[in-house]
């Protein structure tokens, strides 16, 4: 089992910097690629950013430029510098990471923060 807590939300105004941070405990063998979603109130959650184990990143086209995924594997821990935000950017961010139980199980587990709100408001 897998426990991700994710922390750093907080009420910031627009132009404004957040830093979350989602650390991953329990049982497992190894982390692989973590992710961070939002869902704001009456949208689909969607993707932000991913970062994969050797430190590939991606983004969303609405984030490029102004958010920064890393994440240091010696802690399993994921963060999410976010620069700039824009009232649009107000969601419960959610931090995602797939795992691998044992180094005999291939399957890859599915996990999930419990969200962190972050509210960008004047």
């Amino acid at each position: 089992q897998v426990q991700l807590v994710e922390s750093g939300g907080g009420l910031v105004q627009p132009g404004g910097s957040l830093r979350l941070s989602c650390a991953a405990s329990g049982s497992f063998f190894i982390i692989y690629d973590m992710d961070w979603y939002r869902q704001a109130p009456g949208k689909q959650r969607e993707l932000v950013a991913g970062i994969s184990r050797s430190g590939n990143s991606n983004y969303a086209d609405s984030v490029k430029g102004r958010f920064t995924i890393s994440r240091d594997n010696a802690k399993d821990t994921v963060y999410l510098q976010m620069n700039n935000l824009k009232p649009e950017d107000a969601a419960v961010y959610y931090c995602n990471a797939k795992s691998q139980s044992s180094r005999a199980t291939l399957r890859l587990a599915d996990n999930w923060g419990q969200g962190t709100q972050v509210t960008v408001s004047s």
